[in-house]
This record gives structure tokens, C-alpha cells and sequence, in this order.
């Protein structure tokens, strides 16, 4: 019996995500009293699966054929399916990001086992895995089991703690063959464009977003500028010049509703919500938002929620752990003024 992991990385480097993982593996392991593997595949992967001994993984398997270097979906799902047909584990784990949804899914429809997807909680009862996961915008939560041999899981982002980095001796390496030719592979990865300067949402632990309220800026729009134009422009500067100073002391990701993302006041990759991200972070500050059911289904698993608005009879107060009932263009900056200070 064992339980494998899924060591997703990028340029050589595993993903922080992968850490979570394992976290999660390893206790899901301590209670069906097996070991942990894990799976490493591409460019470096032997110092990848050398370092992940370090949080947890006794053994690994690794393949660093050429083919694997770049993430294909065709050339990494024959693998990850011909190794649990062969090995037949208890159980795959890997962070739900983009990759690891497909690359588990596909596997898991080609060996004909079943899946739980974007889980908030794992536990083992009677020998069995049972996955607990969000459902109906995250209203309920479902538990779910397979009752197949092996159970593949994704896990959401932050709702699991990263295992704890320690010494290690060098993990159990086996080496696995590639099991697709490249004249084979249907894709081909021609090369990344990087964006720097900005934090991914995903993994941040501290998120400022802001919504709709962010229009009620009282500086002057630019003349020229009137009606819908006049809102756009004092929302994207309250944006800049507002809520990315108290980003920049949290250290914190910019975030923002579908109706700031829709109305044209910042870019659809910060909008948090049911059709945005769905986050986790350790300290959401919602500025403006009214808090509808699209929204918190994308942030309602955040540890510590701060919420500034105005308007005291917001949905989104219900769901805030604290709250600041007031004009934000006033509460926010007093409050980054006061962060400066006490974080220097």
C-alpha cells in the first residue's frame, strides 16, 4: 500500500502547492498505515524528488526523459496511468491547480478509478477515503468516497497546511520509462512567457480586493471625462493609488469582485468568485464589496475576513470575521498609514 503524490514544478523547481500535498498525504498515509511516494516527472526530477524526501516522501518515482521537461498533458497522463496500473496505489493526491485537475482526471478515466475533486478535507474511516468539498457555491459541504481501488484526489489550494521541511535521508528512487514517442505526442510546448510583479491569488496568503464601491472615489476625474468614463477612471485609480499601497505593506495579492472586473475598473485575472479564482488566504480584506453568494463562493474559506463598506446592512458583513462600517476611501488609507507604522 502506499499513497502518491503528484510533485507538480516548473523550470526545475517544484511548486510550493506541492508541499501542501505531501502535507496532506502524509497524515492520509499515517492513518492507512502506509507509505508515501512521490511522483516526479521532468526536467530535474531527481533533485525535486531528493528535496521532497525532506517533507515526508520515504520514496519516490522519477522519470527526467526530455519529453516530460515541458507539462504536456498527453506524455505526463500515459505515465501517471500505466505507474497506477502497475503499482496500483491507495490513493493519487495533487493540488488542484489547472494541471493537476486534468493530469489526475485523465488519469483516473484511463485506469477506470475513481475521483474526488477540489477537497477541503481528507480523513479515512473504516479503511475508506472519504474527501469533504465545497458544493452549491460553497453553501454545503459534501462528503465524498470512491469505491474503487485507487481514489484520485485534488486538493484546494491553502486548505491543507504544507508539511513540515526537516532532515531527511535520501528517499527510495525508482525510475520510470516514458511511454510516449515524441512523433507521438500530439502538442508541442514552444516556450513561457513569465509576468513579473505580480503575486499569484491562488497562493497568497494575504488578498486586499476591492469591488463596486471602488467608483465612489472623490477626486476629481480628468475634464473630458463624464458619466460610466468619469467612474472607470477614479475606480482604476483608487485601485493604483489606494488599494496597492496596502498590498504593498501586507505583501499582499490584489483581488476584486466580477462586478469591478466587469465594469472595467481592473483586469479579469484578479476577480475572485465563483466564475473567478477561489481562494484560501489566511487574511481577506474585501473593500466595497457587497458580498453577493458568487462572491464568497470564491473567498468564504479564508481564515481571517476584514470587510470595509459603507453600507452597514452588506451581505458581505455576515461572512466577515471583522468589520468597518465606513467610506473606504477614508478607512483605507488610516488603515495602511497605521500598518506602515506598526510593520516599518
Amino acid at each position: 500500500m502506499t499513497v502518491f503524490v503528484w510533485i507538480e514544478s516548473f523550470a526545475g523547481r517544484a511548486l510550493s502547492s506541492s508541499w501542501e500535498a505531501l502535507g496532506a498525504a502524509n497524515a492520509l498515509a499515517a492513518s492507512l498505515d502506509c507509505a508515501v511516494t512521490a511522483v516526479v516527472l521532468g526536467e530535474n526530477a531527481e533533485e525535486i524528488a531528493a528535496h521532497a524526501a525532506g517533507y515526508g516522501a520515504r520514496q519516490a518515482i522519477v522519470c527526467g526523459d526530455a519529453s516530460l521537461h515541458d507539462y504536456r498533458l498527453e506524455t505526463h497522463a500515459a505515465l501517471l496511468s500505466e505507474l497506477v496500473a502497475k503499482r496500483k496505489p491507495t490513493a493519487v493526491l495533487a493540488a488542484a491547480s489547472n494541471r493537476g485537475r486534468e493530469l489526475l482526471a485523465s488519469a483516473a478515466g484511463d485506469t477506470g478509478s475513481g475521483m474526488i475533486a477540489d477537497v477541503i478535507d481528507l480523513r479515512v474511516d473504516d479503511g475508506q477515503i472519504i474527501g469533504t468539498r465545497p458544493a452549491y457555491a460553497g453553501k454545503v459541504l459534501m462528503e465524498m468516497t470512491a469505491r474503487t481501488e485507487t481514489t484520485f484526489v485534488t486538493l484546494r489550494a491553502r486548505a491543507f497546511s504544507p508539511a513540515a521541511a526537516a532532515p531527511a535521508n535520501p528517499p527510495i528512487i525508482q525510475q520510470a520509462s516514458t511511454v510516449a514517442a515524441p512523433a507521438s505526442i500530439a502538442s508541442l510546448v514552444e516556450g513561457f512567457t513569465g509576468e513579473s510583479g505580480t503575486v499569484n491569488l491562488a497562493d497568497a496568503a494575504i488578498i486586499v480586493s476591492g469591488g463596486r464601491g471602488m467608483a465612489n472615489n472623490p477626486r476629481k476625474a480628468p475634464d473630458g471625462l463624464t458619466g460610466e468614463a468619469a467612474a472607470i477612471w477614479k475606480a482604476k485609480d483608487g485601485f493604483a493609488n489606494m488599494l496597492a499601497p496596502l498590498a504593498d505593506v501586507l505583501g499582499a495579492a490584489m483581488g476584486a469582485s466580477r462586478a469591478a472586473v466587469d465594469a472595467g475598473y481592473i483586469a479579469y485575472e484578479h476577480q475572485v468568485g465563483q466564475t473567478g479564482k477561489v481562494v484560501s488566504p489566511d487574511l481577506y480584506i474585501a473593500c466595497g464589496i457587497s458580498g453577493a453568494i458568487q462572491h464568497q463562493a470564491g473567498m468564504r474559506n479564508s481564515k481571517v475576513i476584514v470587510a470595509i463598506n459603507k453600507d452597514a446592512q452588506a451581505p458581505i458583513f455576515k461572512l466577515a470575521r471583522y468589520g468597518i462600517v465606513g467610506d473606504l476611501y477614508e478607512v483605507v488609507p488610516a488603515l495602511t498609514a497605521a500598518l506602515r507604522r506598526r510593520l516599518g
